[in-house]
């Protein structure tokens, strides 16, 4: 691929909805703070909005004396050309892919490419390898960064963790149909099986998490699932639906604060249809929205542990 120059959701009320029981919610408190006001949430379509700044192939090992037994790559992705969706956000790297210019240099060789079931070429961050497989998807509006912290955690402990850049987002390409997302969502669950991940947790923000839910629901290898701030029905794509057949340990969190309590209603609306026996729904009073959660709230950082801790937890 020729190197070229690239310096160049509000929910609807859900009244009808009632708070869940005590017993799985817990409430963070440390004040409410200012809603971010660029923050958009495209439940009614998922348009794409400006960046929101939150800031080798792996090979299987096998044990042998032989030589030829000692090690299998997985071959990986070949570059793709086309024109990012940010353009004056994206960059190629050493090896030719597109990626954006938020990830972190010394990551820049764990970027690949993915191409949906619809033709859409993705920019995906793959962090880590083995049979352990986390997918989480960003926020509309935000980009492949969002995660990017705990993916760092969960693959330094042995977590295989793909990070999708969506359509119309970042380094990835620009499509007409912005409404089915899930089908980005399902071309990493399908790169981490490939990659050799045998077992999944699936989660995202916003409508990412709409996405994880859909997903988790079609799972069979599905550990465990992770829903923040996100819409019951983001465009065409009805999460409320589909959780009710998610039975694998889910948490969910929101603040009261976010788009003035609307995704409040949304989340509890979620939470009231899934159908995981173990279930938690964490409330914090924050203000902010997805990933904003673990960069802007006074206790972001706990928070990101105890979403660290959950992951790990579900595969035991």
């Amino acid at each position: 691929m020729n190197k070229r120059d690239f310096d160049i959701e509000t929910p609807p009320a859900r009244s009808r909805m009632k708070p869940p029981a005590a017993s799985g919610t817990r409430t963070i408190r440390y004040g409410l703070a200012c809603i971010t006001a660029a923050l958009a949430i495209a439940t009614a379509g998922c348009t794409s909005a400006r960046a929101h700044d939150p800031s080798p192939s792996p090979s299987i090992t096998v044990e042998g004396n032989a030589a030829d037994d000692a090690v299998a790559p997985i071959p990986g992705n070949p570059p793709v050309d086309y024109p990012p969706s940010w353009p004056h956000q994206s960059t190629i790297t050493a090896d030719g892919y597109l990626v954006n210019d938020c990830v972190p240099q010394e990551l820049r060789s764990n970027v690949t490419s993915l191409t949906t079931s619809d033709g859409v070429h993705l920019s995906a961050l793959v962090l880590g390898e083995g049979p352990r497989g986390v997918l989480l998807s960003h926020e509309q509006g935000y980009h492949i960064c969002s995660f990017v912290p705990l993916a760092q955690r969960l693959a330094h402990t042995g977590y295989q963790v793909i990070l999708p850049e969506y359509r119309n987002h970042g380094a990835s390409e620009q499509s007409p149909d912005n409404d089915n997302i899930d089908r980005d969502g399902a071309a990493a669950l399908a790169e981490l099986h490939r990659r050799g991940a045998e077992r999944v947790f699936i989660g995202g923000a916003s409508c990412g998490g709409s996405v994880s839910a859909i997903l988790a629901a079609a799972e069979p290898q599905i550990t465990g699932l992770l829903v923040m701030s996100s819409p019951a029905q983001c465009g065409p794509l009805d999460a409320e639906a589909a959780i009710s057949s998610v039975t694998a340990p889910t948490l969910m969190i929101v603040s009261p604060g976010d788009m003035e309590g609307a995704l409040e209603r949304e989340v509890r609306a979620l939470y009231a249809a899934s159908g995981a026996p173990e279930k938690e729904l964490l409330i914090d009073e924050s203000g902010y929205h997805g990933t904003d959660l673990f960069r802007e709230a006074a206790t972001g950082d706990q928070l990101l542990a105890s979403v660290f801790e959950f992951i790990t937890s579900t595969f035991d």
